[in-house]
């Protein structure tokens, strides 16, 4: 009877075996994962594709009907001259650069701090704390900005970096703390019970043991936070009006569009230039930033 059993349990390894060798033969590998990645490759790839030839195309090839659309056949760099040269575009991605890591570094003191608070401390209501945090990034900025407004002029903030600075993380805050709140559930309760036990404090406790345990978890809610801040355009258009304070996605909209007139060239190459930083940043961390959401949304 048992030899009977384990006969039957090996045809249905043998089976199964031959079933997976089926799945992982070429016309289905090409099926299944290299045409689905090659497809998803084009539609993300093409705009910087697009970009990158608009900027190096000359107004002639831009404005005519004739010839390939999808390809230069005179590259000129006098829209990249005209943009870094006469406009204040590198002021832009300076005041970008500013106002993002700052507004970062801000959120991310904040969220830690709310984070620790309500998933280590156990208070009584800390989950619907964390869960009116969350839901507080869920109220759309096209709401916010109208009240902000009215606290940044009677602060007399308008037209400075400052004003982004200090508004920004009013989005960036929620989302980060519970972000954070995720991953340091993950991090095992003994470690600061013995700490406590050892005589170390809070504080000690949050920079010696949470803090380097949940670096994962810090970076990406920092590029998280960086790219929300870097792309933010409803509180920039709002609070900024001077040319030489605008950042990066106010400064190429509303400098380098004169009515219905559209200045492609230099279009395209601020658009390309002011999103290499964010793409240079998500190359260099991005196996953080999935261990990060990983221990965000696990239990």
């Amino acid at each position: 009877m048992s030899e009977g059993t384990s006969a039957r349990s090996e045809l249905r390894v043998a089976a199964g075996a031959q079933a997976m060798d089926y799945l992982v033969t070429m016309p289905r590998r090409v099926v299944t994962v290299y045409l689905p990645l090659g497809v998803f490759l084009f539609v993300l790839l093409f705009p910087f594709y697009w970009m990158v030839m608009t900027a190096l195309k000359p107004n002639e090839e831009l404005l005519s009907h004739e010839g390939n659309p999808f390809w230069v056949h005179s590259p000129t760099l006098v829209h990249v001259k005209k943009l870094l040269f006469d406009t204040a575009y590198p002021d832009w991605l300076w005041n970008t650069l500013l106002v993002s890591v700052v507004a970062t570094f801000l959120s991310l003191v904040a969220s830690v701090l709310a984070a620790y608070a309500i998933e280590r401390l156990r208070f009584r209501g800390a989950r619907y704390v964390g869960m009116s945090i969350f839901l507080a990034y869920l109220v759309p900025p096209s709401i916010l900005f109208i009240p902000l407004a009215a606290v940044v002029y009677r602060l007399q903030l308008f037209d400075t970096r400052l004003a982004l600075i200090l508004t920004y993380p009013t989005f960036l805050i929620p989302f980060c703390t519970w972000l954070l709140m995720g991953y340091l559930r993950s991090i095992p309760f003994e470690l600061e019970e013995c700490a406590l036990i050892d005589g170390a404090s809070r504080l000690q406790i949050l920079g010696k043991i949470v803090l380097p345990l949940a670096v994962p978890g810090l970076i990406s809610a920092g590029i998280f936070a960086f790219t929300l801040s870097w792309n933010e355009f409803i509180y920039a258009l709002t609070f900024i009006s001077s040319s030489e304070v605008k950042t990066v996605p106010i400064g190429v909209i509303t400098e380098l569009v004169e009515g219905d007139v559209y200045h492609w060239g230099p279009l395209m190459a601020g658009a390309l230039f002011g999103s290499l930083p964010v793409v240079l940043l998500y190359s260099l961390f991005v196996e953080y930033y999935v261990s990060g959401m990983t221990g965000a949304v696990k239990e």
